[in-house]
């Protein structure tokens, strides 16, 4: 199942992505008898996510065809979910990225960092370069959305405690950064410096290895691509990793790294596109 946040009616409620359109969640309410929450990170936080996306795997796929769309042209997209719990990232998680920044984790220690909420945002918002930097990035990344309250999770199960994917993209000010090696949660910190949507993607209908390609694209033109085998940490280990220091709650968003960053100049457009996803973009300005 893919579903997405849309904006309309002055709110942002949460849609299925059906074959003509995006169908609101409230819509499905109606015609089906349910109570189901009509914002995503509702669904996450009281569990039902699983349950809808089994009624979507048993007869909804169907029904959904039957019920009033929003067509694609018209939807106007939201980020995914407001006020993550949590947001963290992994850095130097590439191969070929590691070798490019002459940089090697320790064994087991990721490099990691956090990005607050207020640094979010999402498809077709405006990327905001701040008067502080004169060098600002933007890397794809495959976003891990949390679907339980976890903790101490083995590698064995992480997938089970998954909700979904989505593109994301990570800015940093790298001027910032490079002055001080001490400075980078300060880099990443910014107004708009995490984009996150259009689609989760529940792991069902997700790719894996080599087909999960992520691509670091600008202005239309591939920068860098790789897929998700060349990754140094695997999925299930960030996950486990990361539940080992804090609790783990629904609608935690983890960005798993990228295969190499983009400078960012005004009137820019910056993609993050995953294989089988719909991509996302976003323009660029100055503050």
């Amino acid at each position: 199942m893919r579903i997405a946040s849309i904006k309309i009616d002055g709110a942002e409620k949460a849609a299925i992505v059906a074959g003509d359109g995006l169908v609101l969640i409230e819509t499905v309410n109606a015609a089906q008898n349910k109570i189901w929450s009509g914002d995503l990170l509702g669904l996450l936080a009281n569990g039902e996510l699983t349950e809808l996306n089994a009624w979507y795997r048993n007869a909804g796929r169907s029904i959904l065809d039957q019920l009033e769309a929003i067509p694609f042209g018209s939807a106007r997209y939201a980020p995914l979910f407001r006020q993550p719990p949590k947001i963290w990232g992994i850095g130097a998680n590439y191969i070929a990225k590691a070798e490019q920044m002459a940089v090697t984790p320790p064994d087991g220690e990721p490099i990691c960092f956090m990005k607050p909420a207020t640094s979010l945002i999402g498809p077709g918002d405006a990327i905001i370069l701040p008067e502080q930097s004169n060098r600002v990035t933007a890397e794809a990344e495959i976003g891990i959305v949390i679907g339980a309250t976890c903790k101490h999770v083995s590698e064995a199960d992480a997938m089970n405690v998954i909700a979904g994917f989505a593109p994301t993209l990570d800015m940093t000010a790298q001027d910032i950064h490079a002055r001080n090696p001490r400075f980078l949660g300060r880099a990443k910190c910014f107004d708009t410096f995490f984009s996150f949507g259009p689609h989760l993607v529940t792991p069902d209908e997700c790719p894996v290895g080599e087909q999960w390609t992520v691509e670091t694209v600008l202005n239309g033109k591939s920068a860098y691509k790789s897929d998700s085998t060349n990754m140094i940490y695997s999925i299930p280990f960030i996950v486990s990793y990361f539940s080992r220091m804090m609790t783990l709650q629904p609608g935690d968003v983890i960005m798993t790294g990228t295969p190499g960053s983009v400078p960012l100049s005004p009137n820019d457009i910056v993609e993050c596109r995953i294989g089988g996803f719909e991509p996302l973009r976003n323009p660029v300005a100055l503050a």
